[in-house]
Order: C-alpha cells, then structure tokens, then sequence
C-alpha cells in the first residue's frame, strides 16, 4: 500500500492481486475451501480471487489486468502516514535471483534484479519475465524455510483465460496453450503448480518489518532445496558434510549424528506434502521369549519372580495428503526401548526411499517398484500417482551419458554408470604413524577438504570444509572412499587422494560460494581431491563395554587362549577365518610360539589393507631384532569357500565372527572348515547373549544413566550383529557340526568365572577325530579361489 500510494495516474491506490493470493492467510483458507486444489496451484488461487472480485461491491477490477483497488478513497491521513515511512529511501537494492526455465533442457541461471523503493518490487521482475506489468505476476507459497520470504514468481495468462479457470471452462490446463505448460522443476520445488518460466528470489515484506528484506538466490540455493527433497538430502545437511556424509545403514544411540532418523523421515514427508508419518509402537513379550532361548529367566540373573522387561516393536505407515496409504513397514525386530524401535524403523524406511530415489534416473518404465520388500509394504498404483512428479524431474536424464555440464543432472547416483570405487588410492601420508588406527564400530573423528581441481590445476575451488567431522567405521555413514582413506591412517595422520566425481547437483549444492562459476566448467575437466586427516578414534562400544569389566579385556584374553592352545600341540601353522584388520594375527607376533606360518582371510579389503600394514611394519621390525619371524599372509576371500592352499593347517581360528553373518551362513561356514580345510583343532568363539545384562549394568557411568537404559538387556553387543546365542543355542549348533564331520567338540570360554551366567565369550574347540576313510587329495591349481593380498616370507610382495 505504500508503493501504491506513492503511484500517479491511474494506478494510485491500486494492488496487484497476486499479492493477495500469496500472502492473505485468510483468503487462501478460503479458497482451499472452495476448490481443494487451490492448494497446489496459485493460479486458480488467482482465479478464484478475480471471479469473487468481480462480484463484490466496494472494489473495483479491470477487465483487462488483476489490478484491483478500493471505490471508497483512502484518508489523508493514511496517505500521509504511508509517504512519511518512504521517504528518504531511493537508493535501489540489487540481489540475486534463479531462473527457472520452463523448458527442462535449458539450463538455470543466477539472475539480478534491480529494486526500487518507489515502484513494487516485482516491477523488475516483470521485465525479467517479459509480462504485461505486476498484476499478471503469480507469486507461490514460501519455498524453503517458513520464516523466509523465497517464493517463485511467474507470469500469468490472459485475464479470459484466467476467469475461466476456476469455472472449470478449461479441462486440461497446458493442453493447445504454450502460455501455461507446466514447469516441472519450479512445481517439484514448491509442491505447488508452476507454469512457464519462473523466477526464484527472496523478496519481501513481512509484518513485523517495514523494510524490504531480500536476500541473495544462487544455483546452489535452487540445489540445496532439491537436496532437501531427498531421502538423505536432510542427514547430509543436518552434518554440514554434502559431499561426504552418506545416510547410515544402522542406527545406534551412542554414535548417531544429526538429525534423528524420526525427525528425518518426518521432514522428508513434509517436503514432499505428504502426511505426516504414523508411528504405531507395540509391547511384545520379553527379549528372551522373542530370541526363542529356552534359558530361564533366573539362568541370566532376572529373580522368577520379577516382572519381565518389555519390547517394543514399531509399524510405520506413510498416507498421501489425501489420506492414501502409499507405504507401511512392519517386521519382527524389537528393541529394549520404544523410542530405539521408532528411529530402526524410520532408518529402514528412509533407505527403502533412499534407493528408490536412486533408480529414478532411469526412464520411467524401467523403474522398478516390488509390492514387498523387506518388511515394506508399496501400495504402487497410489505411489505413483504420489510421486508422479519426481518421475519427471529425475527420470528426464534417462540414461544419457551424453550429458553436457550444461545440462541439468540428476541427483541421485546415476546407476547407469560404475558406481564409486570403494578403495581410495593414498597420494602420500603425512605423519609419524601412531598405532592407533580406526577399525569397524570405532568412533572416528576427521577433518577434511573437498575441492575441485580444473586437469591442469590452472584453478581449484573449494567446495566443502570441516574441522570435526564424526562418524562410526562400517555403516556406511560417508561415501565409500573415505571411509577406506580413513581406515589406512592412524591418528594424527593426513593423506589426500583423488575422487570420483560425484553429481553435478551435489557439486553446485555444496559450492556455495562459486555455484555460478562451477555451472560453466564441464566436468570432464575437472576431478575431485580430499585431504583428510584423522583426530581422534574411539574404541567400539562393544570393546568400551568389555573393558569396563574385564582386565585384561576380552580380545586379549582371547589371544591367550589361542597361544595356550598352539603351545599344547607345538602348532606350526595357523589360519585365521575373518581376520578383519589382523588383531589376532598381530597380537600372536608378540608371544612366543612355535607357529612358522600365520594366515588371514577376510572378504573386507579394508580391513585386509589395516592387516597388511600392521603386520609388515611389526615383522620388519621383529626381523631387524633377530626374532624368530613366522611366514604371514593374507587372502581376500570369503570364509565360506574353500580354498586348497590352506588344507589341513594345524589350527584355525574364528574368533568374534560368527556372529556377523546370517545363521545358515554361520552354518555354512562350519560345514565348509570342518569337511574340506580339515584343520586338526578349530576354536571358535562368539559373544554369549545371556550374560549381555552384565555388560550392559558395568556399562552404566552412574545411576541416572542406568536408571534411563536398563529398561531390559541389551539386545545385542555390537549393531552389526546378525544373531547372538545363548550357551544351549551355541553348543546345540557346534555339535551337530562335530558329529556330522567326525570332530570332538569341547566348550568353554574367557571372561568370568564360567558360572551362571556363563562366560562372556563362550568358545568351542573342535578337534579331528582318527578316520578310516581315505585322505581327499585337492588338486590345488583348482581350488584357489581366495586372491592373494600380502604376503612375508621367502616369496616376500612389497607392501602396497
């Protein structure tokens, strides 16, 4: 009302009726109860306006534009009032704007608009527009965040065709009329219906100023709101780490970071206008019923006569706007707490998400949509129809990889191509080596630079930063790469290496500063460089926990149990199943055995790469000393194939592994070391589930803590377990496999006195029985299907 009373001529005291449709809480309830579509489309808002304009009396509207104004005169007064709060203020403001072409192959571009305070702000983006004059510039609803003024702006068609509109005169709008084709990316930004070309920009007055507020809109705005409507959009952000964080795989209270996997899923439903999720949390019997022990309460230190400590389990449903049920997830999983069973269950729909969206790249009829998958339920005809939209905006690249940097890309993986490598290649480590290096469920925390660097390095940009950037080792909680750089350094140790380059989307997200700039160069010119140093690394809470009751603690003593065993039997050689980073090998290099040869296979060659590292610089060391140095190495492979090099060794180990796979793999793996590597002993040992009470309670800082966790046991030690089995379960499972291969079986443990509750890691050594039947002789050029990794000995490889 100010600008407009500051007008002369014919346009004194008249307003544009966009700024009515867009801003009028109370007329847009309105409308929306008139025609529920009014919601998502601002031009039948628009309509809706103009029509009720018409036929109300006290104001007045033309018949050829969407200016409207009062027939009774404003007072002196109110005139005088609204140029006194003007005066003085002529200096025009510029700021930055997106346009949106309607056209999905033309490229964004950052705009400047010009503002004067003596004409409406849109004036100038009339003229970017090409429109008659502001009265036929339709505004959204705010874009991004509430407390912002960032709208979309539009131009509308002529005024007949406008009134029509809400008469429902036109059936199909675009249909035979270019001024109103759809623009897919304004309309899949704002949830709103967005008709040719637009223009992003945060311009505005609000009710508590009477300044213009305005605010810069650049690309990488534009693609941090496209961000946002992903999956995992929000969890990068909320991590401050675009470039590097990753949704994780697994959800565990000590180590999450950022926003909670409820407040994830329930801000990716409201970006999408969905329905805010159902949660639906259920008590079921008590963890020991659940796990099918047939252990009494009392075996596990619960009284008989104590009341059971409840689980929970969660359902989730995700329902359209109108109440659609598109999604539901339910499974079996409980968890000692409700609000642990709501985020497990929000994680799990969020990844089913996550990989939908990352198909969606593909032309539409290739996208796939199962009924079930994984305890989820898709209801797909109503999905669809849900997100007919992002079909649009990210499968329109289909599966052209002739895509320009001039193009717009998608934001998901582009599954047409090799995805990411999972091993970085380390340009040079800078550092003395600390021994102290991240393993799997370690809390690790780094600091890094991503930058992108033009081939000849004639520029780089730097596109992302973090000086303390946590995460835990195995979850997947940050791009595959960098995990694997992380695991090759000890603290306190920096290394760069070259990357994959990721999406272009994600680039101009995370370049803040240089979006513009980065929008030009192509990208077959360019590669991306981290350097990444690692600061600090937390022990797993499974070792935590162990610690705080055991000394020594577990993983030790179970060290010691193996050597005793090999001293026993003047072992010679000894394979190792499921190595990981080799902690059992490198402990065994510092006791004195009779071991001439040391062997790790694992299927991790990150762990494998850790393994290798540790053992070459402690047997160089040991060589230099003139200790007797055992033969070393390593395979990659998987410890349920058999591999003929490694037929009838002395002793083989299993050591805390088990438990990381499916049971029948755990089976498997039994069936396959027993009757065809035939080692003469084999020690096996995996956490015992009944004394996870006990760990659980040492755990516990002080009371308060106990009091808020120790709500029943804990479910399993470690997240990545797959199964933890009670002391019946175990030895159940450990003798059908020795009388099935002709092995004695005996069963004990480390960690307690081995009375009730158990050992808190419970082992089974199997030893081979005499046999009548004929030696199987193995052609080894056949059987070797295991991929030699590192090796220390007479046929020495040099450690890369």
């Amino acid at each position: 009302m100010s600008v407009t009373f500051r007008r002369t001529g014919d346009r004194f005291g008249m307003i544009p009726m966009s700024a009515i449709a867009a801003c009028d809480v109370k007329v847009n309830t309105l409308c929306k109860l008139i025609d529920p579509k009014a919601e998502f489309d601002p031009l039948l808002v628009l309509s809706l306006i103009y029509n009720a304009a018409k036929k109300s009396p006290g104001v007045s509207v033309s018949d050829n534009n969407f200016w409207i104004q009062s027939q009774r005169p404003y007072s002196v007064e109110a005139v005088d009032l609204a140029l006194q709060r003007w005066s003085g203020k002529s200096n025009p403001i510029e700021v930055n704007g997106v346009f949106v072409p309607c056209v999905m192959e033309d490229e964004l571009k950052t705009i400047s608009l010009n503002l004067s305070h003596n004409e409406h702000y849109m004036g100038d983006i009339v003229s970017t527009l090409s429109t008659i004059d502001s009265s036929h510039v339709v505004v959204s609803r705010t874009v991004g965040k509430a407390s912002s003024e960032m709208r979309l702006y539009f131009s509308a068609p002529n005024v007949q065709y406008v009134s029509d509109i809400s008469n429902n005169v036109v059936a199909c709008l675009g249909d035979g009329n270019i001024e109103c084709l759809i623009n897919k990316r304004a309309s899949y930004i704002s949830g709103q219906t967005i008709y040719g070309d637009a223009i992003l920009a945060n311009v505005g007055y609000t009710r508590r100023d009477s300044e213009l507020r305005t605010e810069d809109v650049t690309l990488s705005t534009y693609y941090r709101i496209l961000l946002g409507k992903l999956p995992d959009g929000n969890y990068k952000m909320s991590r401050d780490s675009i470039l590097v964080a990753e949704l994780p795989s697994a959800y565990s209270r000590s180590s999450w970071k950022g926003l909670s996997p409820r407040d994830l899923l329930c801000s990716f439903c409201r970006v999408q206008r969905l329905a805010e999720p159902c949660f639906s949390v259920n008590r079921v019997g008590s963890s020991f019923e659940v796990l099918g022990s047939a252990v009494s309460s009392e075996v596990i230190g619960v009284p008989k006569n104590a009341e059971k400590p409840d689980m929970f389990k969660c359902e989730v449903k995700i329902y359209s706007k109108q109440h659609a049920l598109l999604v539901e997830y339910s499974m079996a999983d409980t968890w000692g707490k409700e609000s642990d069973a709501i985020h497990n269950s929000s994680l799990k729909v969020l990844i089913w998400f996550n990989s939908y969206f990352k198909q969606l790249n593909k032309h539409v009829e290739n996208v796939s949509l199962s009924k079930n998958t994984d305890g989820l339920t898709i209801y797909p005809e109503k999905f669809l129809q849900e997100f007919f939209m992002c079909l649009c905006i990210y499968g329109n690249t289909g599966d052209d990889d002739s895509r320009t940097c001039n193009t717009v890309g998608s934001l998901s993986t582009d599954t047409s191509k090799p995805k990411l490598e999972n091993y970085a290649t380390l340009a040079h480590i800078d550092g003395p080596d600390s021994g102290v290096f991240p393993s799997h469920g370690s809390l690790t925390c780094i600091c890094y630079t991503a930058s992108l660097v033009v081939k000849d390095k004639a520029k780089s940009y730097l596109l992302e930063s973090n000086n303390e950037f946590e995460f835990e080792i195995g979850i997947g909680a940050v791009r595959n790469q960098i995990e694997s750089c992380v695991t090759q350094l000890s603290v306190n140790q920096t290394a760069c290496f070259v990357a994959e380059m990721p999406p272009r989307d994600l680039i101009l997200a995370a370049a803040t500063e240089f979006s513009d700039d980065l929008s030009k160069i192509c990208r077959d010119n360019c590669f991306l460089e981290f350097v990444v140093k690692v600061l600090q690394v937390s022990e797993p809470l499974e070792d935590r926990m162990e610690k705080a009751l055991f000394n020594p603690p577990l993983s030790k003593q179970r060290v010691e149990f193996a050597v005793r065993h090999i001293s026993e039997m003047h072992a010679t050689t000894l394979v190792d199943f499921g190595c990981g980073s080799g902690s059992l090998l490198d402990s065994l290099l510092e006791h004195s055995t009779t071991l001439e040869k040391v062997v790790g296979v694992d299927i991790s060659l990150k762990g494998l790469t850790r393994a290798a590292k540790s053992l070459h610089q402690k047997l160089s060391k040991n060589s230099l000393t003139q200790m007797n140095v055992p033969a070393a190495v390593l395979y990659d492979g998987s410890i349920t194939d058999f591999d003929s090099r490694l037929y009838r060794f002395d002793i083989g180990t299993c050591l805390e592994v088990i438990e990381h796979v499916e049971e029948d793999q755990a089976t498997l793996f039994g069936n396959v070391v027993l009757s065809s590597f035939c080692p003469t002993v084999l020690i096996v040992s995996t956490p015992n589930y009944e004394y996870n009470p006990i760990i659980q309670r040492s755990a516990m800082p002080n009371k308060n803590d106990e009091q808020e966790e120790n709500t029943g046991p804990c479910k399993f030690r470690n997240h990545d377990h797959k199964f933890e089995w009670t002391r019946s379960q175990f030895q159940h499972w450990a003798t059908d496999l020795s009388v099935k291969h002709n092995y004695s079986v005996e069963f004990s443990g480390v960690g307690g006195s081995g009375e009730e509750p158990g050992f808190a890691s419970q082992i089974a050594v199997f030893r081979r029985l005499p046999s009548n039947q004929e030696e199987i002789c193995y052609d080894r050029e056949l059987h070797q299907p295991y991929e030699l990794l590192w090796e220390w000995g007479n046929a020495s490889l040099p450690f890369q």
